[in-house]
């Protein structure tokens, strides 16, 4: 179960790199996604194996509301933009 903890550590870091990598607002914010959603996934994981349901309610509550702030900020980015 360890080296799927450090797999899954290392997939988390792909989006990080790409974000970083590139000056698009819009890359960075789908990067930034990626990581969440790819953080929730790992905090469910890790719930799991402790068996604790604590840690699991964080990492559902991360995985349904996390993005949804990312959109609402990608639609007033949107409109910024497209006003001027």
């Amino acid at each position: 179960m360890n080296i799927i903890l450090v797999i899954m550590i290392l997939i988390l870091l792909i989006p990080i790199y790409q974000g970083w990598k590139d000056e698009d607002i819009w890359q960075k914010m789908l990067a930034v996604a990626s990581i969440s959603s790819k953080t929730a996934i790992l905090i469910l994981f890790i719930s799991v194996l402790r068996d604790d349901w604590m840690i699991a309610i964080v990492g559902v509550i991360i995985l349904t509301v996390g993005n949804a702030g990312f959109m609402l900020l990608a639609q007033v980015i949107k409109r910024v933009t497209t006003e001027n």
